[in-house]
């Protein structure tokens, strides 16, 4: 039976509250947060924004030898940030997973800019990671309110997804000196009844990713209950070209708001978190209907208690997947066999309030961790994954404090993202 949604829990979706306002720091691109060490001592650098309506900035901050975060700067987007409308207002302001995506192949790091409709590209310094410089100027989406992005393996191809009025994806290659070039033959729509902003969560954009074997791009749209969601399948063609219309592919009757999607390695297939129920598989390997697309089905498996379970990753470490819930701030674990069985391993409680949201996991030195964005307390938990049901919280790290000491806007209820770039 489909879960119906009361008004208390579909507020529960978006729950939250703002800690600071006022007006970013002018004039200037690049604000140092703590004293610079050696570049030596970084290993990788994790990446999210705080999606300010008067200014947007990436926050990069040092991943040490042990996974830890050092805050080290803040960098202009040049663009604007922008905040969903819901009732009330809260967390995750995009309603969305991967608003800012790192490519480790093209040393690329991109950021959507929601309230003026462009995306900013970023060049990474391998050696240096925390260390981004903007590739050209920010190109427009050619779409309105775009909230999620997707790089290719090989780092020369971004797809945007936008969430607004105009709604849709479009795709652009990577030119080290231009930025990012729209590509022919890429801009699709999805046809929503939406605004610029975007009303939801429930009937929303989600998230764009690719299929594994880059054949496929994938974009997810939560349903309004009782109508349920879907993922929207465009085929790529030989000259990255995408085909002219979507197929449409729904949740099982339990499922209704398909959120983030992470790919569930060799199987042709996607673990899609889902708070109206927990999460879904999709596989993908069914027959291909009679025009020759690829077909689908999906399950879906309960998480009791769970009140907004959206953002997902997935760790070569444990062979597991971790997911988080802005409601209840409790990381849960997944495992998904070869036969596309999934079963929770075990639960993570990172405290009344934190609001997680957006998460990525990292190798660094041959292990693996958990970087997960706490909005409800304006900071990010590093939980180390050792071994499968044995994840341990190693850090809480502060943004707040040292944001606002130099300077700039920082407001709960805006920061969004989270991704991670490690040096080869």
């Amino acid at each position: 039976m489909m879960k119906l949604f009361t008004t208390a829990s579909l507020a529960a979706l978006s729950c939250g509250s703002a800690l600071v306002s006022g007006l970013p720091l002018q004039g200037r691109s690049t604000v140092h947060l703590r004293t610079r060490t050696s570049s030596s001592s970084s290993h990788g650098a994790a990446y999210f924004m705080t999606n300010e309506p008067t200014g947007n900035f990436v926050i990069a901050a040092d991943i040490g030898s042990d996974g830890t975060l050092n805050l080290n700067r803040a960098v202009a987007t040049h663009g604007l940030g922008s905040h969903g409308v819901s009732n009330p207002l809260g967390p995750d302001p995009l309603f969305a997973q991967g608003s800012v995506k790192a490519s480790a192949s093209g040393k690329l790091l991109a950021v959507v800019n929601p309230g003026s409709n462009t995306i900013t590209a970023f060049s990474i310094n391998p050696n240096d990671p925390s260390d981004i410089t903007m590739i050209g100027e920010p190109v427009s989406s050619e779409g309105e309110f775009p909230m999620s992005l997707v790089a290719s393996d090989s780092g020369d191809m971004v797809c945007v997804l936008n969430g607004g009025a105009v709604n849709g994806v479009n795709c652009f290659s990577v030119d080290e000196q231009k930025g990012l070039v729209s590509m022919p033959n890429t801009l699709r729509s999805l046809g929503l009844n939406q605004t610029t902003p975007p009303s939801g969560p429930p009937g929303t954009t989600s998230h764009i990713v690719f299929n594994e074997a880059g054949t496929q791009l994938i974009a997810s749209v939560k349903g309004i209950p009782p109508t349920p969601g879907f993922l929207a399948v465009w085929d790529i063609e030989s000259d990255g070209s995408l085909s002219p219309n979507f197929t449409a592919i729904e949740p099982q009757p339990t499922g209704a708001l398909p959120f983030s999607m992470t790919i569930i390695p060799g199987q042709d297939a996607l673990l899609v978190t889902d708070p109206g129920v927990g999460f879904d598989i999709f596989d993908f390997s069914a027959q291909p209907d009679t025009n020759g697309t690829a077909g689908g089905k999906s399950s879906a498996v309960p998480i009791d208690g769970q009140s907004a379970t959206c953002w997902s990753s997935f760790s070569n470490q444990t062979g597991n997947f971790y997911l988080t819930d802005v409601g209840t701030g409790i990381v849960t674990e997944v495992n998904v066999d070869s036969n596309l069985k999934g079963t929770i391993v075990q639960q993570y409680p990172q405290g009344n309030g934190t609001s997680t949201i957006d998460n990525d996991v990292a190798t660094v030195n041959n292990n693996d961790f958990l970087y997960v964005l706490a909005a409800g307390t304006t900071s990010v938990h590093v939980l180390s994954l050792p071994a499968p049901g044995q994840a341990q919280l190693i850090q809480t790290l502060d943004f707040s404090g040292p944001i606002q000491a130099a300077g700039l806007t920082i407001t709960a209820d805006n920061v969004q993202g989270m991704t991670a770039f490690v040096k080869a």
